[in-house]
C-alpha cells in the first residue's frame, strides 16, 4: 500500500479489518476500532530486543528477536495470523512505522502461502491522517452546539441526527460527576481516533455542519482535541428545553435505571455484587462535589440518596430517588447553567423542546446540503 491519504481514507471509510502487530503494550496505547492485536513479539520480548538495539545495535537485536520468536512460539504466531486472515481476505496488516516487525510478519505469512498487504507507514502514519482529518473537520465543517439544562435530553437529540458527532458517546461517559458508565473509558488516544473516523465518514456523506453537545474541555478522563474544543467556543448554540417534572424523570432513568441495569450486567449471576457496586458508584458521585455542595447541603442530599438506596434495595422502587435529584437540580446543576446560559446568550440562534430542536437542526441540514 502507498502511504497516502488515499489509501487511508479508504481503510476507515470501509473498517477495513487490520492486524496490528505491536507490542500488547503499545495497542492499550491507542489503537484503530477495526483493529486486533496479534503481536510478532510480547512486552516482555519487546523490551530484551530494545535493549540489545541500544547496546549492540540493528543487526544483534534482530538476531536476538529472532532466537526469542521461533520454534513453536514463531509456529503458533503464524498459526494466528492465518487464522485471523482465513477470516478477513480484505485486511491488512500493520506495525508502528510500517517497517520491520510488519514486513517480518508480511515475510512469514508469504512463507506459509498468503499474501497479505501492509500498511506504509503503519500506525504512525495512520494515526497522523486522523488527527489531521478531525482538525479538518473542526475548521470546515461549521459546528453548531447543543446547549441546555441538565437533564433535557441533549444526547438524544445528537443521536437522532444525521450530522452529529457524538462527543459522550465515544468518551463512554455523560461529562458530570455522575456521569461515568460501568464499563471504562476507552484511552485517550482511542477515543480521538473514533471522534475522527466518525468525522471522516459525515465528511465523506457531504456533511457540512457538524452537530455537537455543548462540552467542556474534558469528558470524564478524555479531553477533546484542542482544534475542536477551540472552534467551539466561537461555535452557535441551540438552547434545548424541557420541564423540570421531566428532567427529574430523565435523570431517574440515567443515573439510577439504566446504571443498576449496567452493573446487572456486569454481574449477572450475583444482584447483591451489582447493588453493591451501583450505590458505591451513586454515593461516590454525590462525594465528588462535596466542596461546591457545602457541607450541610451534601449531607442533606446523601441522607436523601441513602434512603432512597435502602427502600430500592427493599422492593426494587425507585420513586425515593426523586428527592435527591430535585435538590440537586435545584440548588447545583441550575444555578450554573443559568449563569453558562447568560454568558452565552448572544450564541444562542433557536430554542425549544427536543421535537422543535431538532426539526429546526434538521432544516439546517438540509440547507446545507
Amino acid at each position: 500500500m502507498r502511504d497516502n491519504t488515499d489509501d487511508f481514507r479508504s481503510l476507515f471509510l470501509n473498517d477495513v479489518p487490520l492486524i496490528d502487530v505491536r507490542a500488547p503494550v503499545e495497542y492499550s496505547k491507542g489503537a484503530f476500532p477495526q483493529s486486533v492485536n496479534l503481536p510478532l513479539m510480547q512486552d516482555v520480548e519487546r523490551q530484551k530486543v530494545g535493549t540489545m538495539y541500544k547496546q549492540q545495535g540493528q543487526e544483534a537485536a534482530i538476531a536476538l528477536g529472532h532466537s526469542l520468536v521461533g520454534g513453536k512460539v514463531k509456529a503458533a504466531r503464524v498459526d494466528a495470523w492465518l487464522e485471523h486472515v482465513k477470516a478477513h481476505p480484505d485486511g491488512y496488516l500493520y506495525c508502528f512505522r510500517g517497517g520491520l516487525r510488519s514486513q517480518l510478519v508480511q515475510q512469514w505469512l508469504a512463507e506459509a502461502g498468503v499474501q497479505y498487504p501492509r500498511v506504509v507507514g503503519g500506525y504512525k502514519a495512520m494515526r497522523r491522517f486522523l488527527i489531521d482529518t478531525l482538525d479538518a473537520a473542526a475548521l470546515e465543517c461549521s459546528p453548531i452546539l447543543v446547549a441546555g439544562m441538565t437533564g433535557t435530553g441533549k444526547t438524544e437529540v445528537i443521536t437522532a441526527l444525521e450530522n452529529s458527532l457524538d462527543l459522550e458517546g465515544r468518551a463512554n461517559h455523560r461529562g458530570s460527576s455522575f456521569g461515568r458508565h460501568a464499563t471504562p473509558q476507552p484511552a485517550q488516544i482511542d477515543f480521538e481516533n473514533r471522534l475522527a473516523i466518525d468525522a471522516l465518514k459525515l465528511r465523506a456523506a457531504g456533511v457540512t455542519q457538524i452537530v455537537l453537545e455543548d462540552e467542556g474541555r474534558i469528558v470524564g478522563s478524555c479531553s477533546l482535541p484542542l482544534t475542536l474544543y477551540r472552534q467551539m467556543q466561537e461555535a452557535p448554540l441551540v438552547w434545548l428545553e424541557d420541564s423540570f417534572e421531566n428532567r427529574v424523570t430523565r435523570i431517574l432513568g440515567d443515573y439510577v435505571v439504566d446504571m443498576l441495569a449496567e452493573y446487572s450486567a456486569q454481574n449477572p449471576d450475583d444482584a447483591e455484587a451489582a447493588f453493591s457496586a451501583f450505590e458505591t458508584y451513586l454515593l461516590g458521585s454525590l462525594q465528588r462535589i462535596y466542596k461546591r455542595l457545602g457541607g450541610d447541603r451534601y449531607s442533606e442530599l446523601n441522607a436523601l440518596m441513602e434512603t432512597a438506596l435502602v427502600e430500592q434495595k427493599r422492593t426494587g422502587d425507585v420513586h425515593a430517588h426523586r428527592g435527591w435529584i430535585e435538590g440537586l437540580l435545584t440548588h447545583y446543576y441550575d444555578p450554573m447553567y443559568i449563569y453558562q446560559r447568560e454568558n452565552k446568550r448572544a450564541r444562542v440562534v433557536f430554542s425549544g423542546e427536543q421535537a422543535a430542536i431538532i426539526g429546526w437542526l434538521r432544516d439546517q441540514h438540509q440547507r446545507q446540503a
